[in-house]
């Protein structure tokens, strides 16, 4: 006997109609009003991502959890495209062998703070080759113009050296700043980014002025600041 045939005749007869004959009917989506909002404040909105176009619908008193309300938000094609900064790719250049006095300077930036709580930055410029700290400028910011003003005093005095060791900060990769260099036909010696053991010269001397005046003087104003420190 065709089990099989018996139980299709059982079916029949329960439900009045042939197995076979049965279609799943889709469940009403539960999700599609939420997409339909996202899409609307994600056009007017762009650059929203889900969390925002979220407070938004808080805003007009619609909460929603905040997994479902990603996941429609990634069915509905609305994630942001994040655009990735470029990292500035330099190849370190080896130390030279230095033999004169400025024959290589070396510029970095110390940070600190005053009793005030407000940052300052100490830029320093160290001759590589005596060692010398040969300027010491303290503010709260340096544009490229206050930089090369402080290295043509120094210019004036000493001479003018044959390169300059670096990091990769905005004040000196500027077009003011490389147009100056060309200008004075001094070389531009940039390390590596994350790499600060290639301008050892001045992160010693850093050091040492952070041991044994940044961190041993509490400074009420920048012009106590300035007088201290030089």
């Amino acid at each position: 006997m065709n089990t099989f045939g018996i139980s299709e005749r059982r079916a029949c007869g329960l439900l009045g109609v042939w197995r076979s004959s049965n279609r799943y009917e889709c469940k009403p989506d539960r999700n599609a009003e939420l997409r339909e909002q996202l899409v609307a404040l994600g056009h007017e909105r762009p650059r929203f991502g889900y969390r925002r176009l979220g407070v938004l619908l808080e805003r007009e008193g619609k909460h929603f959890n905040h997994k479902r309300l990603f996941r429609v938000y990634r069915e509905a094609g609305l994630s942001v495209k994040r655009n990735r900064r470029k990292k500035l790719v330099r190849i370190g250049i080896a130390q030279p062998v230095l033999a004169a006095p400025n024959d290589e300077w070396s510029l970095d930036f110390v940070y600190d703070a005053l009793g005030t709580g407000r940052s300052v930055r100490v830029l320093s410029v160290v001759d590589n080759f005596t060692r010398e700290c040969l300027a010491l400028e303290v503010d709260t910011s340096f544009a490229s113009q206050r930089v090369t003003r402080i290295l043509d005093s120094v210019i004036a005095r000493r001479g003018a050296p044959k390169a300059l060791r670096m990091d990769n900060g905005p004040e000196l990769t500027s077009r003011l700043f490389l147009a100056w260099c060309l200008e004075r036909k001094i070389a531009t010696n940039y390390i590596q980014p994350g790499k600060p053991m290639q301008n050892g010269h001045v992160e010693s001397f850093n050091g040492r002025l952070r041991d044994e005046c940044l961190n041993a003087n509490w400074f009420r104003n920048l012009f106590e600041a300035r007088g201290r420190i030089a």
